[in-house]
Parts: structure tokens; C-alpha cells; sequence
């Protein structure tokens, strides 16, 4: 538990009005944190203050000329707000992600790898949609031979991943 005195708190205060960070004050202060500063200042409601001289050499100048983007818009890298806080945009547009390849579609008269298949004998190679009511003893997986990277043959992937479009056209119905 952190001792508080009057003597403490009043450096505080004088400290935080100068504008140095909680870091610092923790520093000046000793036996003290950060986040104990910061919790000491909201209790005592402190607000406003100024802000602390920045050194100018310190600070590296930034180019007066803007590199060109090959964006085809110009000016791909402007602040999106004005002011110390900007945000501003990457100056190499993000490269949107590649949808991911639509899996074969099999039919189902293809045999199972496995008949009947439990979880025991599912493995990365066998479709993992499950067949029926988990809790009657007939429960099995499909355990058709699965495409790459997906845990579903080609029918059962095109059933659970529908693309964002036709998900959304389903909603609409369904409201309407």
C-alpha cells in the first residue's frame, strides 16, 4: 500500500500541473507506479495541464516532399484529420485478401472412407459433418475423402461456407 502524504501529494499535484508524464512522476516520486499516479490524479480530479516543453533537436524533421503512390488517386497518403493526432493513412494501399477457392462439389454417391464413421475414426483425410442425432446410437460423420485444409468433403463445404452475399440475401428473405 502506497503512503500518500500530504507533503507526496502536493509534489504531485505540482509535478502533474508541469506537465510531466506519470511515468516521470512515479520516478521523481520513488516507491511508487505508474498506474498509481494515474489513480492518485483521477481521485484527486485532476484535469488540465500543460503540456511539457518537447526539445526541438530531438525531434527528426520529416521530409518536405511526399513520396508518390502508385494508387492512381494521388495524395494516397494524406492525414485523415487535421492536427498533432492525425491519423493518417499507409502510404502502400493493404492488399485485400484473396478469396479462398471454392471446394469441388462431390456428389453424395460417393462411398465413405469409412462407414459409419465415429469420432475415433474421423481423420484429417475424412469429412467431419456430422449424420443425425448425437445422442441416438446411429450418430455418425460422413467420412467422405475431404478437400485440403477443410474438414468437409465438397458437398457438405458448400452447405457450411456460403459466401457473404448469399448469407445475407437468405436474411433479407427471411425478414420479409
Amino acid at each position: 500500500m502506497i503512503s500518500w502524504t500530504d507533503e507526496r501529494v502536493e509534489l504531485l499535484k505540482k509535478l502533474w500541473s508541469d506537465g510531466l508524464s506519470a511515468s516521470q512522476i512515479a520516478g521523481e516520486l520513488g516507491g511508487v507506479t505508474r498506474n498509481a499516479v494515474i489513480g492518485k490524479v483521477h481521485r484527486l480530479g485532476l484535469s488540465g495541464r500543460a503540456k511539457a516543453p518537447q526539445p526541438q533537436a530531438a525531434r527528426p524533421k520529416k521530409p518536405a516532399t511526399r513520396p508518390a503512390t502508385s494508387t492512381g488517386r494521388g495524395g494516397g497518403a494524406s492525414p485523415l484529420s487535421l492536427g498533432a493526432t492525425a491519423l493518417k493513412s499507409e502510404a502502400a494501399p493493404a492488399s485485400r485478401p484473396q478469396p479462398a477457392p471454392q471446394p469441388q462439389i462431390y456428389s453424395l454417391s460417393e462411398e465413405p472412407l469409412i462407414a459409419n464413421a465415429s469420432v475415433l475414426q474421423i481423420n484429417e483425410q475424412t469429412c467431419k459433418w456430422p449424420i443425425g442425432d448425437p445422442s441416438a446410437s446411429d450418430f455418425h460423420f460422413c467420412a467422405r475423402r475431404s478437400d485440403v485444409g477443410i474438414p468437409y468433403c465438397g458437398y457438405h463445404a458448400r452447405i457450411a461456407y456460403q459466401p457473404v452475399s448469399d448469407r445475407r440475401k437468405d436474411r433479407r428473405v427471411m425478414r420479409g
